[in-house]
């Protein structure tokens, strides 16, 4: 029974499942009253669902509601609609809203709605005092209770006729925000307000002024009074005196300062009145400030005062500015309209001023350290004044100046520069010299006891006319240099090492070596050289002269190898020839001693054979020998005379072929000498 039960359980089920069938066929957010909503006004945030269903059943939904990804609603409905209403709506409220409905297991979202509360609400400003002093400071407090951050917060001091002091705070994390004003001289009554600023797609929106809130401001002291006694307008000499006061509400930390060009004079601390006394002069003139600081307030009055000239400044005149040493000088000082008057003649020194009389002229004969600035001083009434400088130059004559080459020698290589100094051991600078070469005036040169003079263009025939003047001040006027007369060295330009006999050089005999170069300043030294694992020196020797010929005795065998020379000057540069290789080989008569040698066995084996030859024919043929003994003899003789005859003709040929080469090579050395002469 119970299965049977159980059955028709399922079989209903089933039934009832195919009997609820949906589906959505949309989401929809939307706003009311629009998507615009001014600040304070009502809105609603309403979400629809529409859902398809194959019968009619009902159908319970899910409503959530997000703002910028956040849930800000949810409810359960069995209607396909839900409301959230918003009764009075904030800039806060602005923001990116979607819905989404759940229902029978499924669930759609809405596409996303923009809404945008425009206007900010009225500030709230409110001030921490209603009364304050002069130095205080007003603090403030502007809120927006029912906005969000962030907030841009800008806080105005209302002056009458003049224009808002404005601060400006921006806040990230909070709806209100504070600020300090100082309350400054002549801050009597102030108003303050403040306004708030929010950044919203891209526009700036700003509320309303808030209330304006009322600050009276009471004075700690009045400003001071500053006063001159006499009065403002004196002379100098006359003494001057100020005074400077203030009524204060109370006696602490109150204080008063003088001063003049910023710089302070007198001060008193808690005390109403500051007293000033000075003898009067013409750096008194000038505006004067008197200022009462108590706190963060102060108050300031300012006062000019007039300073007379009693007398001008004197005038120091002379009755000449250069002199030559030994000579009379007269200083006057003068006052233009006033005679009356203490004078006193000085020089002006680092260490001090010096003084030279008390009078208004001074004569005195000048020597050199008398040069120097002189001032006159004068007194009327304890008051002193200088005159400007006068400037007194003394000179001492200049001695003859000489004339040399800084290097020392008086002498330069063609093509380098050549620097002359000119001095003069006496005189009074600032000296001015001259450089000549020949008659053309090279370079003018002041300076105080020498001068130096570079000449770049230095040609080869250029050998003397320099000469230097000086002059300064003195009336003796210019001293001439002796004539500097200097030698031009010619470097040493292409060296060449040549041989005689030239290559090939014989056991024993003489080699003449010649280095020669293409030109060059004399003396030159001369260097010969044999090159082997080291430079071996064989002769060097200096000459007035463009070549130098060494004979070297007796070459041998271990004289073969590669020979250069060098040559050098007063120039200092060394210059290399080319190398020469010499060959050393046998003389003509050690070949003819070595061919002696080898020539006298082969001829001795010669005759021997020939005469065993002859030997064993004269055995064989002694019979008929014997028979025809006078034929044979005739023909041996007759053979002997012939024969004689070609042995002599040989050796006549070979003597006159050595004589002829003996001959030869005389003739080569005599060419080579005479080249070597030439």
């Amino acid at each position: 029974m119970y299965l049977a039960l159980l059955v028709i359980f399922l079989h209903c089920s089933e039934l009832y499942a195919q009997e609820r069938v949906f589906t959505f066929n949309m989401v929809e957010i939307k706003v009311q009253p629009s998507v615009k909503v001014k600040n304070g006004a009502p809105m609603s945030i309403i979400c629809h669902a529409d859902i398809s269903k194959k019968n009619d059943f009902q159908l319970s939904h899910n409503f959530t509601i997000f703002k910028d990804g956040k849930l800000v609603f949810m409810i359960t409905s069995d209607k396909g609609e839900a409301r959230y209403g918003i009764p009075v709506a904030r800039s806060s409220d602005t923001g990116l809203y979607e819905c989404a409905v759940e229902a029978g297991g499924k669930t759609k979202s809405s596409k996303s709605l923009h809404v945008w509360v425009t206007g900010l609400t009225k500030p709230i400003l409110t001030a921490e005092k209603k009364e304050v002093l002069e130095g205080e400071v007003v603090k403030l407090r502007c809120e927006l209770p029912e906005e969000a951050s962030p907030l841009y917060f800008v806080f105005r001091k209302i002056k009458m006729n003049s224009k808002p002091n404005e601060k400006h705070v921006s806040e990230s994390h909070r709806n209100f925000s504070t600020v300090e004003f100082s309350v400054e001289e002549e801050d009597n009554i102030l108003h303050f307000d403040c306004l708030v600023r929010r950044l919203v797609n891209l526009e700036l929106e700003t509320s309303e002024p808030s209330n304006r809130t009322l600050v009276t401001v009471k004075e700690p002291f009045i400003k001071p009074t500053l006063k001159a006694k006499p009065s403002s307008n004196i002379t100098e000499g006359d003494r001057i005196q100020l005074e400077c006061s203030t009524v204060v509400a109370r006696m602490h930390d109150i204080e008063i300062i003088l001063q003049k060009n910023r710089t302070i004079l007198n001060s008193v601390r808690d005390e109403k009145l500051l007293k000033y006394s000075a003898v009067a002069t013409l750096e008194e003139s000038g505006e004067y400030l008197c200022k009462v600081e108590q706190g963060r307030a102060s108050k300031t009055t300012k006062l000019n005062v007039v300073v007379a000239e009693l007398f001008p400044k004197p005038v120091l005149t002379a009755s000449a500015i250069k002199l030559d040493e030994n000579k009379e000088l007269t200083l006057s000082c003068s006052i233009s309209g006033f005679r009356k008057a203490n004078f006193s003649i000085l020089r002006k020194n680092s260490n001090g001023d010096i003084w030279f009389k008390n009078s208004r002229n001074l004569t005195m004969r000048v020597h050199v350290n008398d040069t120097g600035s002189y001032i006159c001083k004068a007194e009327v009434k304890g008051i002193v004044k200088e005159s400007k400088p006068v400037r007194i130059n003394v000179y001492a004559p200049v001695s003859k100046p000489t004339l040399s080459v800084v290097s020392g020698l008086p002498e330069v290589v063609l093509g380098k520069p050549l620097q002359l100094i000119c001095r003069s051991v006496m005189g009074t600078p600032p000296i001015t010299f001259k450089f000549y070469k020949g008659n053309e005036i090279k370079k003018t040169v002041v300076n105080d006891t020498y001068a130096v003079f570079l000449d770049e263009n230095i040609r080869r025939n250029d050998k003397g006319g320099y000469k230097c003047d000086a002059r300064n001040d003195h009336s003796s006027g210019m001293k001439t240099s002796n004539i500097l007369n200097i030698t031009v060295i010619v470097p040493i330009r292409n060296a060449s090492l040549g041989s005689n006999p030239y290559g090939e050089v014989e056991d024993g005999s003489d080699t003449a070596f010649l280095c020669s170069v293409k030109e060059g300043s004399w003396p030159i030294h001369f260097k010969i050289f044999k090159k082997t694992d080291h430079e071996v020196l064989l002769f060097e020797k200096s000459e007035n002269a463009d070549r130098i010929l060494w004979r070297k005795e007796a070459m041998s065998r271990q004289d073969t190898g590669t020979y250069y020379c060098i040559a050098s000057n007063r120039a200092n540069v060394d210059v290399k020839s080319h190398p020469i290789t010499i060959s050393v080989v046998l003389a003509a008569w050690q070949k003819g001693v070595i061919a002696a040698f080898v020539l006298i066995p082969i001829a001795g084996a010669i005759a021997l054979t020939l005469w065993w030859f002859l030997f064993k024919k004269k055995t064989a043929q002694r019979p008929s020998m014997e028979m025809s003994g006078s034929a044979l003899a005739t023909n041996l003789t007759s053979e002997k005379l012939t024969r004689q005859n070609n042995d002599g003709d040989y050796y006549s040929r070979s003597g006159y072929i050595e004589d002829g080469e003996n001959h030869m090579k005389s003739t080569d050395e005599n060419k080579d000498l005479e080249m070597f002469k030439h």
